[in-house]
């Protein structure tokens, strides 16, 4: 891609809704660059990080990993990277977790192939792709590059945004990926063995965009909503003063069984017009 090329996609990026956080390491450096060298990049992104020794990324994914660079651990990146999202972003925002890992070209030569895994991660889509590249036909510099391109598009093509089917690798490079789909049940599975730490339901039509940044949340079973809840959030607003109101439901109680997924579906249609989240931890 040239120089406006990237400009262009970067404005359509940032002209979106979605927020990302971004973990990346090993490569791909000029992507987070011209993400945040355009104007409007508050709008998209939340937080990057780049645990590039091994003790840094032994620590953002609490263990070791098998392998440093592997599709396994840019998927993992990129959904430590959503939930970091969730946890950071506007009321009612959908968000983005991006993870990146790669072995380029370096100062020594390197035994096994160049290569890098880039995953991304929103509340219904998991994608991930390994690229493989031809030793000695590009420098660092130009691997990085390379790099950099496919993940913007990465990015673009998960807000949505349409991008060039012009592949950037050479006839001998090989990229493969795929995709998986998660529909409501499958996160509310998700959210109750832990992978993801809470799942938001959509917020009234008007309050969409908010740009509160504290949530005022009142948590409690809702078993059912009543006028009682609505008072007290509402006072609780009164007295916090600048927030957005929030209901949490707990789909793991300090001292209940968890919610099954049936319960948490039937309890949530009482919010149609209540935005509403529920967490995964304990409420007491």
């Amino acid at each position: 891609m040239t120089e406006a090329c990237v400009r262009v996609l970067v404005e359509a990026v940032h002209s979106t809704p979605l927020q990302a956080v971004l973990y990346l390491s090993g490569g791909a450096s000029k992507a987070l660059g011209w993400l945040m060298s355009v104007p409007g990049a508050t709008n998209t992104i939340l937080e990057s990080v780049i645990p590039y020794s091994r003790v840094s990324m032994i620590q953002l994914l609490d263990k070791v990993p098998t392998h440093y660079c592997s599709e396994q651990t840019a998927e993992e990146l990129a959904l430590l990277a959503y939930n970091r999202a969730l946890k950071l972003s506007n009321p009612g925002v959908p968000v983005l977790g991006v993870g990146f890992t790669g072995s380029l070209a370096s100062s020594r030569p390197k035994f096994g192939d160049h290569r890098f895994h880039l995953s991304t991660r929103t509340s219904n889509r998991l994608w991930v792709s390994t690229v493989t590249l031809s030793k000695g036909l590009r420098t660092r510099d130009q691997e990085d590059t390379l790099s950099s391109h496919i993940l913007l598009k990465a990015i673009a093509n998960a807000c949505k945004v349409p991008v060039s089917s012009v592949s950037d690798l050479s006839e001998t490079e090989m990229q493969d990926e795929y995709e998986k789909q998660f529909n409501e049940d499958q996160q509310l599975e998700q959210l109750l063995n832990g992978e993801i730490c809470f799942k938001i339901y959509p917020f009234p039509s008007d309050a969409k965009t908010s740009n509160e940044e504290r949530k005022i949340i009142l948590s409690g079973a809702f078993n059912p909503l009543h006028d009682g809840h609505l008072k007290l959030l509402e006072v609780a607003v009164s007295v916090c003063g600048a927030g957005y109101p929030c209901f949490e439901l707990s789909a793991v109680n300090a001292d209940k069984p968890p919610l099954s997924v049936s319960e948490i579906k039937d309890r949530i249609k009482q919010f149609e017009k209540v935005g509403l989240s529920h967490h995964k931890y304990p409420a007491f």
